[in-house]
Order: C-alpha cells, then sequence, then structure tokens
C-alpha cells in the first residue's frame, strides 16, 4: 500500500467524496464532513491529508473532551479491545474503519490511537502510525508510555530531532524519567551528527565506540514494537524469569514490558521485586509506585464507568466512593513515608504536596509545595498546584502571583502546562470580577488551541 496517497492519486469517485469534504469543512458543518471523510479513508486508508482533517473536525465538535468511548466502556455494546486486537491481524482496514467511529466521539482516545498505530504499521503507513501517537501527545501529554512509544519510532525512522522533541515533552511531564532524559541528549546528538554527515562516514561506529552510542542507536531500531511483539517479548522473558526469578534485568525487563502493554498491576509487582534485587534503588521503588497509582486508576475508571451506565446502583456508586477516599488517604501516608525516608528531596515533597491537596488538606499540601520549588525541573508544575492550594483556601492574591511567578520561567511558546496555568489564571480573574483578565487569559489560549476546555465559549460569548 502507498505511504503516502496525496489528493492526486485518489480514485475519482473518492476524490469528489474529498472534495465534498473540504466544501463542508469551510461552511463549518464538521458532522457532515467527518461523515464524508470516513468515507474516503474507507476507501484510500493511506490517504493521511485527510485523516489529518478528519481529527481536526472532531476535534471542534468535542470540544477537546474526553468522552467515555462506546468501544471499550459500554456493556453489550460495540466490539472489546481484544477482539479487534485479533480481529487487526485478519482484517487490518475493516478495524481501522470501527476505530475511526470511535475517534468521532473522542479523537484523543489514547488506547485506540495506540491499536491505530500498531495497525499502520503492519500496512506499513508508517506516517500515519506516527501520526496516530502525535494525537495522544497533543491530547492526552501526560501519558509518557504512548510517548516513549512515538520517541523509540522516530529513532527507529532515524529521525533523531523528532525524537528529542518527544523525549523533551516526556521529561516536561516527569523531570525524574531517567529514560527521557538519557533519550534527549543521545537523540540530539544523534541529530547534530546526522547533520554533520557523520552517518555516512565507515567510521561512524569507531567514532562511538568509546561512548557506547552504537549499541544505543542499535537498541532504538528494535525498540519501536508492536503489541504483537511485546506480548511476544513479554512470554519470552516470563520463561527465563521461572528458570530464575533473581535476575535483575529480566525482572526490569519484565516489568517495563508489562507497563508497555498497559498492565498496570503486573508491572507494579515486578518493579517493586526488581527494587528488593537491586538493593534499594530509588528509581524503581518510584516507578513502582507509579504502576500502583495507575492499576488503582484504571480500577476507579471502571467503576467510574460502571456508575455512568447504571447511575441508580447505589452499591457500585458507594464502593466508588470508598475506593477513591482510601486511595487518596493511603496516597498520603506512602508519601509522607517516602519523604520522612529522604526529607531533602523536592520531588518527594512535591507528591506529598499533592497527595495533601488532593484530599483536601490545602494547609497541610503549602509547606511541602513550598520546598519543592527549589528544583528547577519541576518549579512550574509546582507553582501551578501552589495557585491551585491558595484558589482552594480562597486566598486569590496569593494564588494570581503564583501562577505569574510560573508564567514568567516559561518560553514564549504554548505547551499543555502553560495552558492549564492560563486557565486557572482566567477562572481566578473571573471569581474575583476582573472579567477583562479574565478574558486576556482566556484569549491566550484560544488564538493557539480553539478546542481547548470550555475557552471557545468563554471568549466567543464576550464578543456577543
Amino acid at each position: 500500500m502507498a505511504e503516502t496517497l496525496s489528493e492526486i492519486d485518489l480514485p475519482h469517485q473518492v476524490k469528489t467524496l474529498w472534495l465534498k469534504g473540504i466544501s463542508a469543512v469551510e461552511t463549518q458543518n464538521h458532522a457532515f464532513a467527518v461523515v464524508l471523510l470516513q468515507a474516503v479513508l474507507k476507501d484510500a486508508p493511506g490517504f493521511l491529508e485527510g485523516r489529518k482533517v478528519l481529527r481536526k473536525c472532531e476535534i471542534q465538535m468535542t470540544g477537546g473532551s474526553r468522552k467515555k468511548a462506546g468501544l471499550f466502556g459500554s456493556r453489550g455494546g460495540g466490539l472489546p479491545l481484544m477482539k479487534l486486537q485479533s480481529q487487526a491481524k485478519k482484517d487490518p482496514e475493516g478495524t481501522l474503519v470501527a476505530l475511526e467511529k470511535e475517534l468521532e466521539k473522542d479523537p484523543f482516545h489514547e488506547q485506540v490511537n495506540d491499536l491505530m498505530f500498531d495497525i499502520f504499521m503492519r500496512m506499513n503507513l508508517l506516517d500515519s502510525a506516527a501520526f496516530a501517537l502525535e494525537t495522544v501527545r497533543r491530547g492526552h501529554p501526560e501519558n509518557t508510555r504512548l510517548l516513549h512509544k512515538l520517541a523509540e519510532y522516530y529513532l527507529a525512522r532515524d529521525m533523531p530531532q523528532e525524537a528529542s522533541d518527544v523525549y523533551a515533552d516526556i521529561v516536561k511531564q516527569d523531570p525524574t524519567d531517567s529514560s527521557a532524559i538519557k533519550g534527549t541528549k543521545d537523540s540530539i546528538a544523534r541529530a547534530s551528527m546526522k547533520k554533520q554527515g557523520w552517518e555516512t562516514s565507515s567510521d561512524m561506529r569507531d567514532l562511538m565506540r568509546n561512548s557506547g552510542e552504537s549499541a544505543d542507536l542499535e537498541k532504538a531500531n528494535r525498540a519501536a514494537m508492536t503489541r504483537d511483539q511485546l506480548e511476544e517479548k513479554r512470554d519470552a522473558l516470563i520463561a527465563r524469569y521461572e528458570e530464575d526469578p533473581n535476575q535483575l534485568a529480566v525482572v526490569k525487563d519484565l516489568a517495563q514490558v508489562f507497563e508497555q502493554l498497559e498492565d498496570w498491576p503486573h508491572s507494579a509487582t515486578f518493579y517493586s521485586w526488581a527494587h528488593s534485587l537491586s538493593n534499594g534503588d530509588v528509581a524503581l521503588q518510584r516507578r513502582a509506585a507509579t504502576m500502583k497509582d495507575k492499576a488503582s486508576d484504571f480500577e476507579i475508571k471502571e467503576l467510574e464507568r460502571a456508575v455512568s451506565e447504571q447511575p441508580n446502583d447505589l452499591d457500585a456508586k458507594e464502593k466508588l466512593d470508598s475506593i477513591k477516599s482510601e486511595r487518596l488517604t493511603l496516597q498520603v501516608s506512602e508519601r509522607k513515608a517516602r519523604v520522612d525516608q529522604n526529607p531533602t528531596d523536592p520531588q518527594l515533597r512535591f507528591e506529598l504536596g499533592q497527595a495533601l491537596y488532593n484530599i483536601g488538606d490545602h494547609s497541610a499540601a503549602i509547606p511541602h509545595l513550598q520546598q519543592a520549588k527549589q528544583n528547577p525541573h519541576i518549579r512550574t508544575r509546582v507553582l501551578l498546584l501552589l495557585g491551585r492550594t491558595f484558589r482552594a483556601k480562597g486566598m486569590f492574591d496569593l494564588a494570581l502571583k503564583q501562577l505569574s511567578d510560573a508564567l514568567a520561567d516559561m518560553s514564549a511558546g504554548m505547551d499543555p502546562t502553560k495552558k492549564e496555568i492560563l486557565y486557572e489564571k482566567g477562572l481566578i480573574h473571573a471569581e474575583t470580577g476582573d472579567h477583562a483578565a479574565a478574558l486576556n487569559a482566556f484569549k491566550s489560549i484560544y488564538e493557539v488551541d480553539y478546542g481547548y476546555r470550555d475557552v471557545a465559549d468563554r471568549v466567543e460569548k464576550s464578543y456577543s
């Protein structure tokens, strides 16, 4: 299959639908445009430009909201994820059609886009595969697992500059991610070598031998794995683990593969075991805690979905409330223990402050967040949370000061964190009656991201 089809390559009937779709977009008839563009892609799955326009229409229609997707959430309706993964091997194009219907409801859906990436890779539609994960990067920048997958994909395609940009986004989300930090440095070095033409040199391996970069690059070229490949790797590692459960390297690899497969409980178990085998590696301890949190998040989301589908099920609602409360209390106790073990670590202070904020103990959160500001890598996120904490206490002037300090530290560009800060600032200005300042904050977001939360509605109402 051609990668990538252009408008010229489209068959006559498909091109007619495409032109009608573009006309519908121009007249702001996004719902009709979506129907037409889905029909175009059904017949021309390699037409990436059409997929990009379709996604923009869907974002306009949903306002960028993260709705519950029926395909993976509803009971008795649609095909479950596992069945679609199996179906994709036999009928990739047909599976793409089903997945596109789901993205109509939530264009940023992480699981759908991840599965689309795997399908596009099997079909050798490489640019379309990248677009699927770039959509997640835009809508869910906190999903560092899929961002790692995207960066590894770029490295495998010898696109180190693009990989470097993705790794930089990961570090913004998790400044403690040592793999992303190393990936950033390696990608920048590789991009520099590529720019200077070193990759054509027969002596490149000699140039990199001492630093070990040759092995790193070869590893990266094998890293962009599909789900099938990850499952094969998991099974092979399990066989090795059963022979000797005390091999640290095998246990770490298993934990990472389970993480990539989004099997959070097993990932947490193996990270914890790796921490024990490593004689106290703090990074492994943190990964175990993160996986445990994700496992709890998944359980809560499943219960929330059940409650939303059956709002009269009081037992499910009571269970959900109980689990949420238990989880928040447990987080505070666990993070307090980590701070007691290492009281000078700003990252741990930030995590404890966040847990205290989540249970509503805002006064207790403030001193921990103030200490966390010492770390320049997380300072912006700390100031954002401090602003929210002061706002929760009704101390609006102090809240605005934190948010203004955070903006002063940031570059002129617009990233997800900056949007959060501006939105929070706009809400506070609105609450305090400074509507002009609130509008300016919302307009700053509106100019670059029409679909962000409800800024479009807020800005456009001001003109009417």
